[in-house]
């Protein structure tokens, strides 16, 4: 790149008009560096970014040893070696506003939407600091107070192609432990043969065919074809505990691992619990297994759609009261009933409070945060949600158990709520500055209401940072929910609310996929017990001999074992941990990073870990006979769920090879040496040999697991 006589002289005046639309906004507080040295700081310090050239040198050799104080802070995060595949392309100024966002926080925070200007001017403003981006002729500006007020040119767009390229979503892992830590944010496990599959695809190309497989069996489907959907005197349609069986079943054996995944974060922030709906629910198993597999078919399509889907779930309807809402009687002195109304708005769409688009609070006139809706909202909101009931119209089956009571008919467990329009309030409903004139029907009234909340601003970003830390990191920062709540309000083609895309702007964005987050000690996230026991179960091939998948996981484990966490059944709408949690004492306290995970953790959920780890990872799930719905094979007690340790024994003498390959497959690499040595060490204590007995090598896998899975670098995953 050849360096310019006055390339902000020349700029200026080729481009007046252009310069001033920037200029007119700029800030007038100004750095104490005079505006030369400041200006060859910024310049030096994205130049050497994207590897230098000849303005860079140049740049870099005028620093003055004030302007050096630039360098410290930001050129380290620069220059680190990422070890993604260099771009040859010229990246777009989108693209390097971005990369500069991400790079240089201090310099360019939160930003304004992309300006296209006229004579071809595109810039972009940050008005937390004060400073534009601007591209101009292929020339990236900066103006602000670190140059004086000054648009300084900081090198042409392709002087920018490897450090944006460094984090390019087109890249390819170079080594094992990238590809594993990119499948182990994307899916519940990382095998040898996927590693090396996106390796050679890369990492946009191999999620795109994960994410165009068709939706595997319903958990549904698989309930019935096991035989739970039978009348008798088993009596399964009271019995919540063969969901725990559907979903191990789904989340261990089910093809399409990436949708599984996406769904069981979707669980956690769209939330129904199997312990508000199994009492007085027939068929409550079934009932939350319907509303599994909604997460599961409509999670890869539009939001909009999928809200209305889960409001009118049967199983939604239970739990937050929906169901049998009637319209008001002032006879009677009888409201609607407001729950759902509340918590589709707190939870489900908006949140309490309004948020800027990097979900960062909004503040009023007096600093305060401003809230999104008020009681008046949620009241008028709860007449929508008026008379809509379970389809009780299906025909009845009798329990063959005295006292001979009537079932419901288990279709009406996976259809939509049914719509009485007698039952519905028809007064006027005003809320978020939308009215519903009197008089409107049910099905009108909630295509108005979800348009308006589905379309709310404050949606995107509400609903983008929990998704990130459901996905990939606790305390994802400002820009990179920004990033993903601009494609939750446009995928590109106009389109908003694409889950789909959500999700790869999720899984493939520069903050998930860089390397440098290895060493952060703010990046990351604690596994929860689920994810744990999904992944051991993908990752060593567990099979059901008996093919009903009864891993024992439920609120009735005893404390010794309690892990804190069950399927699809949360303690409240609140699901497991909530999402702005920060555990009080701690160094994440004191900088204010969320870690909702940790809200489960304390002295006797780590040691329950450790014991329920035991239960299963030598040789399996043990199971009380029978093992089936009916009378069953089996007539002893023994194992059902067991794993596949077959290339594992192979190791069981080289201590060295069999950790290494659990810290691939489990932790993506990231033990560290020093935990690597601990357990190798460990381990030779055995003396283990290749021709070792069996069931001795069980034991001796089991033991190595155990050091792995109850290791802080296994349990914090980056």
């Amino acid at each position: 790149m050849q360096t310019e006589t006055n390339p902000e002289t020349a700029l200026n005046e080729e481009h007046p008009e252009a310069i001033h639309k920037i200029a007119d906004g700029a800030t007038s507080s100004c750095s104490t560096h005079d505006a030369a040295t400041a200006a060859t700081a910024v310049a030096a310090l994205l130049l050497t970014a994207c590897g230098g050239g000849d303005a860079g040198n140049a740049a870099e050799a005028k620093l003055s040893a004030g302007a050096a104080r630039f360098q410290p802070e930001l050129l380290p995060r620069a220059t680190s070696d990422r070890q993604f595949a260099r771009a040859a392309r010229t990246p777009t100024p989108d693209e390097v506003f971005d990369w500069a966002q991400r790079q240089f926080p201090a310099l360019f925070s939160s930003s304004e939407a992309t300006v296209s200007a006229a004579g071809g001017l595109v810039f972009r403003l940050y008005p937390g600091t004060g400073h534009y981006l601007a591209v101009l002729d292929g020339n990236v500006l900066v103006l602000g107070p670190v140059t004086q007020g000054q648009v300084t040119n900081v090198g042409t767009l392709a002087s920018f192609a490897d450090a944006v390229g460094a984090g390019s979503t087109s890249g390819k892992p170079s080594t094992d432990a990238e590809a594993a830590r990119f499948l182990l944010h994307a899916q519940f496990s990382a095998s040898e043969e996927e590693i090396a599959a996106v390796k050679a695809k890369g990492y946009a190309t191999w999620l795109d065919e994960q994410l165009a497989l068709p939706s595997s069996q319903s958990g549904w489907d698989w309930l019935v074809s096991k035989g739970y959907s039978a009348v008798d005197t088993n009596a399964f349609f009271f019995n919540p505990n063969v969901s725990g069986y559907m979903f191990w079943q789904q989340v261990i054996q089910s093809p399409d691992a990436v949708r599984r995944r996406w769904a069981w974060a979707l669980s956690e922030v769209f939330v129904v619990s199997l312990r508000g709906i199994e009492n007085g629910f027939t068929w409550p198993a079934f009932a939350i297994t319907a509303y599994w597999d909604i997460l599961c078919s409509k999670g890869f399509g539009a939001y909009r759609e999928l809200i209305e889907a889960i409001t009118l779930n049967p199983a939604m309807g239970f739990f937050l009261s929906t169901s049998g809402n009637l319209k008001e009687d002032p006879a009677k002195g009888r409201l609607p009933d407001e729950n759902y109304a509340r918590e589709v708005m707190q939870l489900f769409s908006i949140g309490l409070h309004e948020l800027n688009l990097d979900a960062t609070a909004k503040l009023n006139a007096t600093g305060q945060p401003i809230e999104t809706y008020i009681s008046e909202d949620v009241s008028n909101l709860a007449r929508v949600f008026t008379g809509y009931s379970i389809n009780r119209s299906l025909p009845e089956s009798i329990d063959p158990r005295p006292p001979n009571v009537r079932l419901a008919n288990i279709e009406a467990t996976r259809g939509q709520m049914v719509f009485e329009p007698r039952d519905h309030s028809l007064l006027e409903k005003r809320f978020l500055g939308v009215t519903i004139p009197a008089n409107t029907q049910g099905p009108e009234s909630l295509r108005i209401a979800l348009d308006t909340l589905s379309n709310h601003p404050t949606v995107a970003p509400f609903l983008c940072r929990q998704f990130i830390q459901r996905m990939v990191t606790s305390n994802p920062s400002p820009t990179y929910v920004q990033r993903v709540a601009q494609v939750f309000n446009d995928n590109g083609n106009g389109v908003r609310g694409d889950l789909k895309a959500v999700l790869k702007a999720i899984l493939l964005d520069d903050e998930a996929l860089n390397t440098v987050n290895l060493s952060s000690n703010t990046f990351g996230k604690l596994r929860s017990p689920v994810l744990r026991i999904a992944q051991w179960g993908r990752t060593f091939n567990i099979n059901s001999l008996y093919g009903y998948w009864k891993i024992s996981l439920d609120t009735k484990l005893p404390p010794k074992i309690d892990i804190n966490q069950f399927p699809l059944n949360p303690p409240s709408v609140f699901s497991y941990y909530r999402p702005g949690y920060v555990p009080p004492g701690t160094e994440m306290a004191a900088a204010g990073a969320t870690a909702p995970e940790f809200q489960i953790v304390n002295e006797s959920s780590v040691a329950g870990w450790i014991n329920f780890l035991q239960q299963f990872v030598w040789q399996g799930f043990w199971v009380g006979a029978p093992n089936q719905p009916g009378s069953g094979s089996n007539e002893t007690d023994g194992p059902d769920i067991v794993p596949d340790y077959t290339v594992e024994k192979y190791l069981v003498a080289n201590s060295q090879a069999l950790v290494d390959r659990l810290n691939l497959l489990l932790c993506a690499g990231q033990l560290s040496p020093a935990t690597v040595n601990l357990i190798v060490t460990g381990l030779q204590a055995d003396r283990m040999r290749a021709d070792a007995p069996d069931q001795v090598k069980q034991y001796h896998i089991g033991r190595a697991l155990m050091f792995v899975m109850c290791s802080a670098e296994y349990l914090a995953q980056r």
